[in-house]
């Protein structure tokens, strides 16, 4: 693994304290690396996304450290190096694409990549100027995952991102998750085999709220993960 970006060790986090969702769940994500989460539907993925973006409040660990310093997810240089796409999202509904780029430039302050390639790469050009509450759920995920990659934030937290993306936007996201090292770090979050497999450095398999196993290199195989989760009708 390359230097440290985020260290998480004892993590807890829970929608009734009496059921905990994750239970000692520690992880380490280097610079400039592309990590997968997988695991079974209901496992935690999505859960440690929210208490990552703040969106669940409901937490404790042990540590939590940015680049070797004490971290506060509140912290706002921290918010500033983030960006999460969720497997569903209706927010900004009354907001164009173009527009919500304007808001996310002006909330993070920064200048937004030129789009053009990944308008034309996600098949997208029709729909620049559609209110978000009128797009499908396909292309609503693509307008957040072009804002994503056109802010090109340190950390990229992606929530099982090719649920509801045809078969070409697809294999686009692909590679623009491949070749994000460039820039900094991707943690995604699937249940599909396939996405983990294509794009990953390591893979991270969630099981029981903790990270059960992990893969890198040319351990990652699609036999391996369905072996570590032991169940056969992953995807």
């Amino acid at each position: 693994m390359s230097a440290e970006l985020l260290s998480i060790k004892g993590l807890k986090a829970w929608y009734k304290e009496d059921k905990k969702v994750l239970k000692d769940f520690s992880i380490e994500l280097g610079k400039n690396e592309i990590v997968g989460l997988i695991g079974l539907n209901g496992a935690g993925k999505t859960t440690f996304v929210k208490v990552l973006t703040g969106l669940l409040k409901t937490f404790e660990a042990e540590e939590i450290k940015f680049e070797a310093a004490e971290l506060d997810f509140r912290n706002e240089a921290f918010k500033k190096s983030r960006y999460a796409v969720f497997a569903e999202d209706d927010s900004f509904k009354y907001f164009t694409f173009r527009e919500y780029m304007e808001y996310v430039s002006g909330a993070y302050g920064v200048k937004m990549q030129d789009t053009g390639e990944m308008v034309k790469g996600f098949n997208f050009s029709e729909y620049e100027n559609t209110l978000l509450k009128d797009l499908s759920t396909g292309n609503r995920k693509k307008a957040f995952l072009i804002t994503a990659f056109a802010l090109l934030p340190r950390l990229l937290l992606l929530d099982e991102p090719v649920n509801g993306l045809d078969f070409t936007s697809t294999e686009y996201l692909y590679g623009l998750i491949a070749g994000y090292k460039e820039y900094g770090t991707i943690l995604f979050s699937s249940h599909i085999l396939e996405s983990i497999t294509l794009t990953s450095d390591r893979v991270l398999v969630l099981e029981n709220g903790a990270i059960a196993k992990s893969f890198e290199g040319e351990e990652i195989t699609a036999d391996s993960i369905r072996e570590a989760l032991r169940y056969e009708d992953v995807i």
